[in-house]
């Protein structure tokens, strides 16, 4: 099978991979680009363990061909912190205790953050609705909830 090259940025920086035409984005990243954050929870769409935004919007890469990014900006769970300092999100989740085994964890981060930064004074029926595409066998929710509404009050103090 012949590959295409591919150029896109990730996390804000530009990178360049060889790519078949039937590999998804999520094997890209996991596999090319060796950004494993991102996790495959079912492979079709319907969990939201591998959320990622491109160009802003909230994607599932496991339904988006790795060739489909040309001159995209993607964004994944390793470019949410700064360095070493977490995203408040990130904080909020670990101080709320809001995950328990991981698999569900960046992909419900990156949509909580994809809502922040569309919406910074969601309401938890809102909050409850934006994270309806992301599915947690663990954990139950509310802590979830709770992690990003406080998030959200000390993201709109700074």
């Amino acid at each position: 099978m012949s590959k295409h090259h591919v150029t896109a940025t990730v996390n804000g920086d530009v990178v360049e991979f060889l790519c078949e035409t039937h590999r998804s984005l999520l094997d890209v990243l996991r596999d090319e680009l060796n950004l494993t954050g991102t996790k495959e929870g079912c492979g079709t769409g319907d969990c939201g363990a591998c959320s990622v935004t491109i160009d802003g919007r909230l994607t599932c890469s496991c339904l988006v061909l790795g060739v489909e990014v040309e001159g995209k900006a993607i964004e994944t769970i390793e470019g949410m912190a700064a360095g070493a300092v977490l995203h408040p999100l990130q904080r909020k989740f670990l101080e709320h205790a809001a995950l328990q085994c991981g698999i569900c964890t960046p992909g419900i981060l990156i949509a909580a953050r994809s809502l922040l930064e569309r919406n910074p004074d969601p309401t938890e029926e809102e909050v409850r609705y934006w994270l309806a595409g992301n599915l947690c066998r663990c954990t139950g929710y509310h802590k979830i909830v709770d992690a990003v509404l406080d998030a959200a009050r000390e993201m709109r103090r700074q």
